[in-house]
């Protein structure tokens, strides 16, 4: 697994706030892309929506289907923008390495990385409060991912915590545990939520923004009936 290494040219700008890649997709070949990624293509992209991974994904709170680009006549480039304003990032597959990702980071990749679920179980899933199931992403090829905010990459050799709001995705060489930080008293009254936390060696990417605490702080901006 390389950040370096490539199938596709792509170039990513606006990173980390509001994140948008381009991608060349050679003459032939053939990019899959999230529900309603698309902003731009060349006219020389053809696509076709595809089922894909079915109930599983639409367990997994993700659309059902996944959109395929194949550039027909000569290579053609793609621009993808993900729903959320957030940080964009590539990694390439070499098949000797398995990601896990939040339900909502999926974005884009090769036709040779496979996507599955992963289900977490009942009690990690319900009380981490972000969904049951993770999608598995293993194969070769390039995976691009994003985010609600900027994302960071942290190099995990022993163990490491992590709010479960700021988890973006992690390597398959890790596995973890959820809990509270201090005690189930602490997690009603200091505003701090459950955690992940990992062990093993491996890679975790967090993102610096969680969705909750927005909801949150926009709450009391909502229009009142009456």
């Amino acid at each position: 697994m390389m950040d370096t290494q490539r199938q596709f040219e792509h170039k990513i700008y606006g990173s980390p706030d509001y994140g948008y890649v381009e991608i060349i997709i050679p003459g032939g070949e053939t990019l899959k892309v999230e529900a309603a990624a698309m902003a731009t293509m060349d006219t020389n992209i053809v696509m076709k929506t595809k089922l894909g991974g079915g109930f599983k994904r639409f367990l997994s709170g993700e659309s059902i289907f996944v959109n395929e680009f194949t550039a027909e006549h000569g290579p053609g480039t793609i621009g993808l923008a993900p729903s959320s304003p957030g940080d964009l990032k590539h990694v390439y597959l070499d098949g000797n390495q398995e990601i896990y990702l939040q339900n909502s980071a999926y974005l884009a990749s090769g036709m040779e990385v496979n996507l599955d679920t992963k289900f977490q179980g009942l009690m990690r899933g319900f009380f981490s409060g972000e969904g049951l199931f993770l999608i598995k992403c293993s194969g070769v090829g390039d995976l691009y991912f994003n985010s609600y905010g900027g994302i960071l990459q942290i190099d995990v050799t022993d163990g490491y915590i992590v709010d479960t709001g700021n988890i973006v995705g992690f390597t398959g060489g890790l596995s973890y545990q959820i809990r509270s930080v201090g005690g189930y008293k602490s997690l009603f009254l200091s505003g701090e939520g459950l955690v992940a936390q990992f062990s093993g060696s491996g890679t975790v990417w967090i993102q610096t923004k969680k969705v909750r605490p927005l909801v949150y702080w926009a709450n009391p901006f909502r229009p009142s009936k009456g």
